[in-house]
């Protein structure tokens, strides 16, 4: 008896994560085609095919739904964000690696990416404070991987704060041409590839 309620609960439990999920998704969509101000509670409603009592049984509003869809989007990037070790191969290597990560992770959530450079920014206190927080470690991790760099002789004296900036900067001018500009496909390496070229080596022949 106790196994059947169990699966009960279990079975429960998937439909209603399947159905956030199903939310969550359409209501990506909406926001991608309609833009979030734009966007109401009965437009994603609709597009899911649930009532509003169930919308509001998993989201506050679409604020906290847009915040969820954030969240998901700055998780996946975070696990690609991996700190240098020398011990796994060179530095520029590793860091190539990282950044055509968070490039193919951008172009695959192209519309929610999209959102994010056009509408996200102001939005609230809370998607700041998120967007703040994932600024905040891409730049931590540049410096940290410059200054490993520094210990070891490879990288020239600099400043590696203001440097993470810069290099931080001219990546997410990268993401607005490459991903939120257009809907074409490009060489995720190739443009990893000159992105650490022009920070590390710079234009100078």
């Amino acid at each position: 008896m106790s196994e059947e309620i169990d699966g009960r609960v279990r079975r429960g439990l998937d439909a209603r994560e399947a159905r956030r999920a199903q939310i969550l998704e359409s209501s990506l969509q909406v926001f991608a085609e309609r833009g979030f101000h734009a966007t109401s509670v009965s437009d994603l409603v609709e597009a899911a095919g649930v009532a509003r009592g169930t919308f509001y049984l998993y989201f506050d509003g679409k604020e906290a739904l847009f915040l969820e869809l954030l969240e998901d989007l700055t998780r996946h990037l975070r696990e690609n964000i991996v700190g240098v070790d020398l011990t796994r191969g060179g530095m520029e290597d590793q860091l190539q690696a990282t950044v055509e990560r968070i490039l193919a992770t951008l172009v695959d959530n192209r519309a929610l990416t999209r959102i994010l450079f056009r509408e996200a920014v102001g939005l609230n206190a809370a998607v700041d404070e998120r967007l703040a927080a994932f600024d905040a470690e891409l730049h931590g991790y540049v410096a940290r991987a410059l200054q490993v760099g520094q210990a070891v002789g490879i990288v020239r004296p600099l400043d590696a704060e203001v440097s993470a900036v810069l290099v931080v900067g001219g990546l997410r001018e990268v993401v607005r041409r490459y991903v939120v500009g257009t809907d074409e496909m490009f060489d995720v390496s190739g443009v990893a590839r000159a992105v650490l070229d022009h920070q590390l080596r710079g234009v100078l022949a």
